[in-house]
């Protein structure tokens, strides 16, 4: 009893020590941009998105409303989110049969995993994921080892709320069905209460695919265009583990590979096995369709807790502590990759100082001088404060007719976000879902156009200004140009609009 309770006790400090973490250093940097895609959502809240479900701008809307918007407050869910799933993880292990070893090895490993670090980090589409994914797995899980039918509605519930939050989790639902399948636990795929879970969670999805029906699946629109461009890096599928092993923290790799291993051949994790077939089916999946690196993380917490049962069961007692302590020891060096607890004139000498190259994950991303996650927090304020500039040269009279036309959700967003305070009105944008919310009624007589070439603006317009270029070093753009022009030679606005439509 005294064990069990120091194991609990032990997984709700890891838990609220990641929380304060991210609490204290989420505010270390700025915005990032697939957070203003969002911030904006938010503004236009509807049962989906071209580029997303409709959750995450559902609870940035809610978060801003009880918190405002600071990056602390939007960055509140993420944090939450990243912490539960420390005390999820630690759930699965005792489900399978781990005493308080292997729910304290589960619950370090999760807590410390870069790619979870990163998740609290930032309010994006990957910071639910795994508690939704590992919300699915637990359900299957007691259902499996209780007899108790009626948790498959529960599996459903979640189910249907992950495809809510990022399209993604239905191959995790497709996997634990084949790993089903793929053992003597297949019979609950013939049984009405699984069929039933299936139906909650279809309900549950039903409005998000009415969406997508009225706007001609633009998500899948979407996909075919990121693949003709090729933005995304393919890897080559040794890289591809290997990144695996990176993300989630190489130390630790042994626990989950052990984790793996046991389900498919360790007795006492043999009516589990389902979830190591899952496991196998999602990562053919991804690596198959050359998914980006961190597009699997969300399915290690259950190897963790798998892992943990297993070393609880052969580590020496004197190896216990030890493993614990080197896993620790180690996050230490990798949370400053992640968190922002360095100041960003110092991060660039920590990096470099690393013994391994932070993965890119897309094509653009390697000509940056900081890693994404990071370069894509930087220089929005400044294109916000130029733009503004350039507002100022726009006559009173012609104010209520001028666009500011932005080249993608990152900048229109900033726009949206920080131009309050210069008194701009809203961007317009062909860019994913700004697109939709179509030129606002603006002529195009006059447009603050931002981020395009200057000999590309004189095909389009008589009369083209130069305000000038952000200079934001650590940037992902890092000089991005704003320029005021008149007199477009494409006619009206609305009659151009389809040819500014960007969904890649």
């Amino acid at each position: 009893m005294e064990s069990k309770r120091f194991a609990t006790i032990a997984v709700l400090l890891l838990a609220t020590a990641k929380f304060a973490l991210h609490m204290i250093y989420n505010s270390g940097y700025d915005f990032f941009r697939d957070e203003f895609d969002y911030l904006s959502c938010s503004e236009h809240l509807d049962w989906g998105f071209v580029d997303h479900p409709p959750l995450i701008p559902v609870l940035v809307k809610i978060s801003r409303v009880l918190f405002g918007d600071s990056l602390r407050a939007v960055r509140l869910v993420p944090a939450l989110a990243s912490s539960l799933i420390v005390i999820q993880a630690a759930a699965l292990a005792r489900l399978m049969g781990g005493g308080a070893f292997a729910r304290i090895l589960t619950a370090v490993c999760v807590a410390g995993a870069p790619i979870y670090l990163s998740d609290g980090s930032l309010m994006t589409t990957n910071c639910l994921e795994p508690l939704l994914w590992m919300g699915c797995v637990y359900f299957a899980l007691r259902a499996v080892q209780e007899d108790r039918p009626l948790f498959w509605l529960g599996f459903g519930l979640v189910g249907g709320l992950g495809l809510e939050e990022k399209y993604s989790i239905g191959i995790l639902l497709v996997g634990l069905s084949a790993g089903l399948l793929m053992t003597p636990a297949r019979r609950w795929l013939l049984h009405r209460m699984y069929w039933a879970g299936a139906l909650v969670a279809a309900l549950v999805f039903l409005p998000n695919v009415i969406w997508n029906i009225q706007h001609h699946w633009p998500f899948f629109e979407l996909i075919r265009n990121l693949r003709a461009d090729g933005r995304d890096v393919v890897l080559p599928p040794l890289k591809f583990i290997a990144e695996q092993i990176l993300l989630v923290h190489p130390v630790a790799a042994p626990v989950w590979l052990a984790g793996l291993a046991g389900l498919f051949f360790w007795k006492p994790l043999a009516p589990y096995r389902f979830l190591g077939w899952a496991y196998l089916f999602v990562f053919g999946f991804f690596l198959m369709s050359h998914g980006k690196n961190y597009y699997l993380a969300p399915v290690y917490p259950m190897l963790f807790a798998a892992g943990g049962v297993v070393a609880a069961a052969y580590l020496k007692s004197w190896m216990k502590p030890l493993s614990i302590v080197m896993i620790l020891g180690f996050q230490v060096v990798l949370i400053p990759i992640v968190v922002p607890v360095i100041p960003v004139e110092r991060l660039g000498a920590f990096l470099d100082s690393l013994p391994f190259e932070i993965p890119r994950s897309e094509v653009s991303h390697a000509s940056a001088a900081l890693p994404q996650h990071y370069a894509d927090q930087f220089g929005w304020r400044e294109l916000a404060a130029l733009t503004a500039e350039g507002w100022k040269q726009v006559p009173e009279a012609e104010r209520a007719d001028c666009a500011i036309f932005a080249q993608n959700y990152g900048q229109a967003g900033a726009i949206d976000f920080f131009g309050k305070q210069y008194g701009l009105p809203a961007a317009i944008s062909g860019h994913q879902s700004y697109f939709l919310w179509g030129p606002r009624n603006y002529t195009g007589k006059c447009m603050l156009v931002i981020g395009d070439r200057q000999a590309r603006l004189m095909e389009l317009f008589d009369e083209v200004t130069a305000i000038g270029t952000t200079d934001a070093p650590y940037a992902l753009e890092n000089r991005i140009s704003v320029a005021l022009c008149r007199s477009p030679k494409l006619g009206s606005l609305s009659q151009w609009w389809p040819k500014v439509k960007k969904w890649r």
